[in-house]
């Protein structure tokens, strides 16, 4: 399986640092050409690129796209297509505005949800008719705990983040039976991670670890004590690979699912 994806493109949004990074090189590393996506200057794009490239992917070339706008992400689309056409989406381009119900904007609310939930919208529904005359596609949606349960403050997330997860169930019925086993399917599931290491919790971590005097390993499990029984952070390379066993062909029936990976979160 070390190169089963040869011959595969992958469009990974969000791709240039944290978990979209690391599912780029996972899948890279199976053989996959990787379409990187992000919000980035071209010497972050060139060097997510470089990231990519060296663990083995045949090639990686950078998509620019706000996903807070369709024509954007069209265009995005097309240039993929005319690249190959994805055969793995990820979506895992998000944004998370802590806020209480009361005080959250329109702004904010509009935001969050065209980047966290339209955003994955209109790439899947690009994406995926071409996935099913292929006979094999895999649509991985990045969709957090915040996917399965709430937390306070955190509004517009948690309505984007189970908003995705039904948009994928929806979207795993509608292509079940497309392809076949010896073709692979097309599966649609989602991703669910809890407390995971990457950029956008360092303020958290940072404001945790200066209650604790400045101990940043006695901050993260004060964090984890309320929400994370195993009181372990996953790394992103954890999640990557999740990612990449699900495009397997051995994943072929696995669809329609969200997966958490949270440490007994939602197990409470």
């Amino acid at each position: 399986m070390e190169r089963f994806l040869d011959g595969k493109t992958a469009l990974v949004t969000g791709s240039v640092q944290g978990i979209g990074l690391a599912i780029a090189k996972a899948l890279g590393r199976a053989g996959a050409r990787i379409a990187v996506h992000g919000l980035a200057d071209p010497a972050q794009a060139a060097t997510a690129c470089a990231e990519v490239q060296a663990t083995g992917a045949p090639e990686a070339r950078f998509f620019a796209a706000d996903m807070r706008e369709p024509q954007a992400i069209e265009a995005m689309m097309d240039a993929v297509s005319e690249w190959g056409g994805a055969d793995i989406l990820v979506n895992n381009a998000g944004v998370q505005h802590t806020v209480p119900l009361a005080e959250a904007t329109a702004a904010i609310w509009d935001t969050v949800l065209a980047i966290n939930l339209s955003g994955a919208f209109h790439t899947m529904r690009l994406a995926l008719p071409t996935m099913a005359s292929r006979g094999y596609g895999r649509v991985i949606n990045i969709a957090s705990v915040h996917g399965l349960v709430a937390s306070v403050h955190k509004s517009p997330y948690v309505a984007s983040k189970f908003g995705l997860v039904g948009l994928s169930k929806v979207a795993a019925l509608e292509y079940a039976d497309k392809g076949d086993k010896a073709s692979g399917g097309i599966t649609v599931n989602c991703l669910c991670p809890g407390w995971t290491e990457t950029a956008i919790l360092d303020p958290q971590i940072d404001a945790s670890a200066a209650e604790q005097g400045g101990d940043r390993a006695a901050g993260i499990r004060k964090m984890l004590a309320e929400k994370q029984p195993s009181g372990r952070m996953s790394a992103p390379e954890e999640i990557a690979e999740l990612a990449l066993w699900l495009s397997a062909p051995v994943a072929h029936n696995l669809t329609g699912t969200a997966i958490p990976v949270d440490g007994g979160w939602t197990a409470q």
